[in-house]
């Protein structure tokens, strides 16, 4: 089952569609991180303004370095010792669509523990964009069954995977990081 819902979105996505998928926070909207078409349609499907950048999850913080251009020592242990997910704000974006670098030049990263998101990356082999599955503005679902039908109706591709799970999950930690180490929180 998960490698059928893996291979059936790794094909969207491949084709430079959109997808609806769990992660290991909110359900998000996802797209080849590197396709700037695709970002697009993500944006345009949340009617968010493109300045509020989204965030790419990676399935394993050895890949940092191939997005950020300077990743400081502080962020492994970060990652590794975080007791919930954390999205990581860095500068020196790289190698992603410029529509996900905010105007700073930063990214948002998270490293995904899902199963899901991890098979996929892996198989993909590029990050994966992943923004709240909601019209910008608008609360972000808690589960499946909270999500806007047009949200649904939107994406290419829906992940036949926790639909019925009422775990209530939050969105992630977020950070910023600055190349020195010093930190900051976004959201906590």
């Amino acid at each position: 089952m998960l490698k059928d819902e893996i291979a059936k979105a790794l094909k969207v996505i491949q084709e430079g569609g959109i997808i609806l998928y769990p992660t290991d926070t909110i359900w998000g909207i996802g797209c080849d991180a590197t396709n700037t078409e695709a970002v697009q349609k993500i944006y345009k499907l949340k009617q968010r303004a493109e300045s509020k950048s989204m965030i790419i999850l990676l399935d394993t913080d050895a890949k940092l370095p191939s997005y950020v251009q300077e990743v400081p020592e502080l962020a492994y242990n970060l990652i590794e010792y975080a007791e919930n997910p954390l999205t990581l704000v860095m500068s020196g974006a790289r190698n992603i669509s410029p529509a996900l670098i905010a105007a700073d030049g930063s990214v948002g990263i998270r490293v995904s523990d899902h199963p899901f998101c991890q098979g996929l990356i892996q198989r993909l082999r590029k990050p994966l964009v992943s923004t709240s599955a909601n019209i910008s503005g608008k609360p972000s679902p808690q589960y499946f069954s909270q999500i806007d039908q047009e949200i649904i109706d939107g994406v290419d591709y829906v992940v036949d995977i926790d639909q019925h799970s009422m775990e209530i999950k939050t969105p992630s930690t977020i950070m910023r990081l600055e190349p020195s180490g010093r930190f900051e929180f976004i959201r906590r």
